[in-house]
């Protein structure tokens, strides 16, 4: 196991592929949002993201983001060979911290490898995350996506007329390609895409008007429905 330490500025960067290696990447201040072909991942503070070896993967974030990244043997087959967010508890967050401290870690010296099982064993049990976004890949699909992200007021007809598609035709193609309805989709994608401004000390007030909400209660009440928490609630954990 290696591990290293970083805060990345305001920005995006593309992940280096380790071949034979597998990745987990924890937030331990700020937001990040971590890209892969299928989807992506919003990552807050005290969650984290496994990512299996040879995946590609870019990361965005809006502000300062303090990073902490464990590098695991591909062999050890630690957590499942599938992306995956994970919620960490307060016991296994220190145990993270305290690993990336000791890296490099080396399985013939006892005291590494009951430090590798004891958190490998704590990473399998803490619960997913819900904070995965999932993308259509038909190019009609893949154009609304993009505006919609970054427009959340636009009209969803008008935008479906601009990437050449109905709405009843996306309707079907985001059911099918990302297991959500056309209006799910766009209110996961912008409350996953606030939680960024809160990590970042934005107002509940600005971050609902960032994602195109009229009234806080309408984004507080979003905000819940996706998340089960609410955004006070979040910014707290």
């Amino acid at each position: 196991m290696r591990g290293y330490s970083v805060t990345h500025p305001p920005g995006a960067a593309t992940l280096p592929i380790e071949p034979g290696w597998d990745q987990l990447l924890y937030a331990a201040s700020g937001a990040m949002t971590v890209s892969i072909a299928t989807g992506s991942w919003i990552i807050p503070r005290h969650r984290a993201l496994w990512i299996p070896g040879n995946e590609p993967a870019t990361v965005v974030n809006r502000s300062r983001v303090g990073v902490r990244s464990l590098y695991l043997a591909s062999p050890l087959r630690a957590l499942p060979g599938t992306a995956r967010g994970i919620t960490v508890s307060r016991f296994c967050r220190e145990l993270l911290l305290h690993t990336v401290r000791c890296c490099p870690l080396d399985l013939d010296d006892p005291v590494h490898s009951a430090l590798l099982t004891v958190l490998v064993d704590q990473l399998r049990a803490m619960p997913d995350a819900p904070l995965w976004l999932p993308r259509p890949t038909d190019p009609r699909a893949v154009a609304f996506a993009q505006v919609a992200e970054v427009n959340p007021t636009a009209d969803t007809v008008e935008l479906a007329r601009q990437v050449g598609a109905s709405r009843r035709t996306l309707e079907r193609v985001f059911a099918a390609q990302t297991g959500l309805s056309l209006g799910a989709w766009r209110r996961r994608a912008h409350i996953l895409g606030s939680l960024d401004r809160l990590a970042a000390g934005e107002t509940v007030t600005r971050a609902a008007q960032s994602s195109g909400y009229t009234t806080p209660s309408a984004y507080v009440a979003a905000f819940k429905r996706e998340l089960g928490i609410t955004p006070r609630q979040f910014v707290r954990e």
